[in-house]
C-alpha cells in the first residue's frame, strides 16, 4: 500500500474596513504573510501576490463599498501555489472576469487594475457570494521548492 503525503493547506483570513487605509493594510499583511510562509519579500511570487492583493483590495474599496460592511483578504498557501481571495458585499454588476478585461486608454486615470491581475495571477476569476456581493479569486504559481512546506504535517 502506498501511503500519500499529508497536504497541509495553510490559511489566513482578515476582515478589514473598506478605506483606503484598509486596502494598504491588506498588502502588508499579505507580505507578511507570504514571508511567514517562507515565501522572501523581493521574489517574484511575493511581488506578484502584493501587486494582485493591492489591486483587488483597491477595488473592493472603491467599487465595492457598502457603509458599515468590510471587505475580507482570504490567502490559501495550497500545494504549487498561492490563492487569492478579496471578497465585497456589494451586489450588482460584477467586474470583468479572465478574457473580457480591456485596455484602458493610454491617457485614463484609472482601468488598469484588473489589466495587472490579468497579467500577474497564473489564473483568476469572478465568483458571486451569497447572499450578497462577491470574490475575486487569483492564483499564483509559487516555485517547488516551496513543496517541502506544504506537505509536511502542521507541526504542533
Amino acid at each position: 500500500m502506498t501511503t500519500q503525503p499529508t497536504v497541509t493547506v495553510h490559511t489566513f483570513s482578515q476582515r478589514l474596513s473598506p478605506t483606503p487605509r484598509g486596502a494598504r493594510l491588506a498588502r502588508h499583511l499579505a507580505l507578511n504573510q507570504l514571508h511567514a510562509w517562507g515565501i522572501p519579500h523581493g521574489s517574484d511570487a511575493s511581488d506578484a501576490v502584493a501587486v494582485i492583493v493591492a489591486e483587488l483590495a483597491a477595488n473592493a474599496v472603491t467599487h465595492g463599498r457598502v457603509p458599515g460592511r468590510d471587505f475580507e483578504l482570504r490567502l490559501s498557501l495550497v500545494t504549487g501555489s498561492v490563492r487569492i481571495e478579496v471578497t465585497d458585499t456589494r451586489s450588482g454588476p460584477r467586474p470583468p472576469g479572465p478574457g473580457a478585461v480591456r485596455q484602458p486608454e493610454a491617457l485614463a486615470d484609472s482601468g488598469r487594475g484588473l489589466v495587472l491581475v490579468d497579467t500577474l495571477a497564473d489564473r483568476w476569476e469572478v465568483l458571486d457570494r451569497a447572499p450578497l456581493g462577491k470574490t475575486v479569486r487569483a492564483e499564483v504559481d509559487v516555485p517547488p521548492w516551496l513543496s517541502r512546506f506544504q506537505v509536511a504535517p502542521p507541526v504542533r
